[in-house]
């Protein structure tokens, strides 16, 4: 699991959301929702795995229904099953579109570091002209479309654990390297560029920024929690649906967030904005959105001794660990297909190939980046927030808290404190309504569901990557939302259809006929 929790969201979108919240106005609500939202959801979303495994199943849609027709009775439980079932594969299929297309951009500099593409060049116009090379962008996201489906239809134990065991430690190791190079640069550039200056942007807090942006950037923090920690997304429930009824869930939830927490903070808090600092100087870091860390990095690799070897060598790790989370929202998909259609892995994984293959495409042609921003923004923080406030609703309020406090310590090694459960129960699903309430507002009185002129035009001045027109601008952000809606409404459908199918019985008498 720690595997699949370190990933791209450590190196890659940990920097740039930082980077564009702030830095030390980020910091301070990134650290309550770690402790507040993370470490409680990563037990419940465990816990709920483990318990739907039991009779079976690895998506989100039974389990949801499994745990809520108790209380609620069947027919009342459909549709917390309904919803769990559509959040998942909305969030499994739209951060798949996208957060591929990423692990594409580390296969490509991987062989732009081993070739010395970049090297002499200005690595921001670098960035921009390799995504505006079409063919380049197809290519290298097509080829880890197929390795990634290759490794899912060999099956979670022999494709994903086998690659997870040599990647995970090579990766820590040489971000240690890379982090003591980073904070030794001092200003290559400027002398008023520095890495130090960088992580003091990280570092000293800022609550005026915070004040005046509260619910963006709160948001903004608690998504890259979920994101960073996997949570929120369903694939946390299906890897905890392989387990036996007596594993522990307790220390492994615990451990999962402590080892990713180090390689985000410590590992990935110190590369990117730091030597984006010294190197392309504070106002470019801060403005360089989702492409950050593949613009700062290149000049490390650039000014030191065998800079092609170092530099394929650490796009190749990030092409793992990015590999190594995308296998899980991969797996989510065949599972559905599996256990609802009950078609084979092998032609399940096919089959969502194509279907992740058509929804990245919109993304992959895009040269401005806005389809990718506008998708991150709506499936990277507000449905992982959404799905982990309905976690706490299900798994706690429904289920009910005694019995998930039973749950979650079944073969448990650790024994969760007792002053947790107010936290899981009250203030973690308040605090993601806030959350949720107050961006909601801030998106209608900003524009930002409207789509309003002024909305548009902040896109075209602050976010594209490219210069572009409000008018093309606006069809970007209509095909992200089309894409939204369009996967919803289908993942709602599904999981319908997969319920009802297993359990139909059941609902037509409205008692609970089956139990392991």
């Amino acid at each position: 699991m720690a595997g699949n929790a370190i990933g791209l969201g450590n190196f890659w979108r940990f920097p740039y959301q930082l980077a564009s919240n702030g830095g030390g106005a980020f910091m301070i609500p990134y650290f309550f929702a770690l402790f507040f939202l993370g470490i409680p959801v990563m037990w419940i979303e465990w816990t709920i795995g483990r318990y739907g495994g039991k009779y079976g199943h690895g998506t989100l849609g039974p389990m949801f229904y499994l745990m809520s027709r108790d209380s609620l009775k069947p027919r009342g439980a459909l549709w917390f099953g309904v919803l769990g079932g559509l959040l998942g594969f909305s969030v499994a299929s739209l951060l798949s579109s996208y957060y591929y297309q990423i692990i594409g951009w580390s296969a490509a500099y991987t062989y732009y570091s081993l070739t010395g593409a970049y090297f002499g060049q200005d690595t921001y116009k670098f960035f921009v002209s390799y995504i505006s090379n079409t063919s380049a962008v197809v290519f290298f996201w097509g080829l880890t479309m197929v390795i990634l489906g290759i490794a899912v239809a060999q099956g979670v134990s022999k494709g994903i654990e086998r690659w997870v065991k040599v990647m995970m430690p090579t990766l820590y190791v040489f971000a240690i390297i890379l982090v003591i190079r980073a904070l030794t640069l001092g200003s290559p550039v400027k002398p008023e560029w520095s890495a130090l200056k960088g992580l003091e942007y990280i570092w000293k807090p800022n609550f005026e920024a915070l004040s005046q942006n509260f619910f963006k950037i709160a948001l903004a923090a608690a998504g890259q929690i979920f994101f960073t920690l996997s949570l929120g997304m369903g694939i946390i429930h299906n890897y905890a649906s392989y387990l036996g009824p007596e594993d522990d869930v307790a220390l492994s939830g615990l451990a999962t967030v402590s080892l990713n927490e180090f390689a985000e903070v410590i590992l990935g808090g110190s590369l990117a904005i730091p030597i984006a600092f010294a190197y392309l100087g504070p106002e470019k870091a801060i403005k360089s959105g989702v492409g950050l860390a593949y613009m700062s990095l290149p000049n490390v690799f650039m000014n030191m001794p065998a800079g092609r070897l170092f530099g394929a060598f650490w796009f190749l790790l990030l092409w793992f660990a990015g590999f190594t989370s995308a296998i899980a929202t991969y797996n989510y998909l065949v599972a559905m297909l599996e256990e609802d259609i009950h078609i084979d892995r092998k032609k399940g994984t096919w089959l969502v190939f194509i279907w992740l293959f058509i929804l990245g495409l919109p993304i992959a042609l895009d040269k401005t980046l806005l389809v990718l921003t506008d998708m991150d923004m709506w499936v990277g923080s507000y449905f992982l927030v959404i799905l982990g406030f309905f976690d706490v609703i299900v798994g706690l309020w429904i289920f009910g808290m005694n019995r998930f406090w039973e749950e979650l310590h079944k073969g448990a090694y650790i024994k969760v404190p007792g002053w947790f459960k107010p936290i899981m129960m009250y203030i973690a699903p308040i605090y993601m309504l806030i959350l949720l309430l107050g961006n909601t507002w801030d998106y209608i009185r900003n524009g930002v569901l409207t789509l309003s002129p002024a909305y548009i035009e902040d896109l075209v001045k602050n976010q594209a990557l490219v210069p572009t027109t409000t008018a093309y601008a606006k069809h970007a952000v209509t095909i992200s939302r089309s894409m939204i809606i369009i996967v919803v409404i289908l993942g709602a459908i599904e999981a319908y259809m997969a319920i009802k199918k297993k359990y139909g019985e059941e609902l037509e008498k409205n008692e609970v006929l089956i139990r392991v």
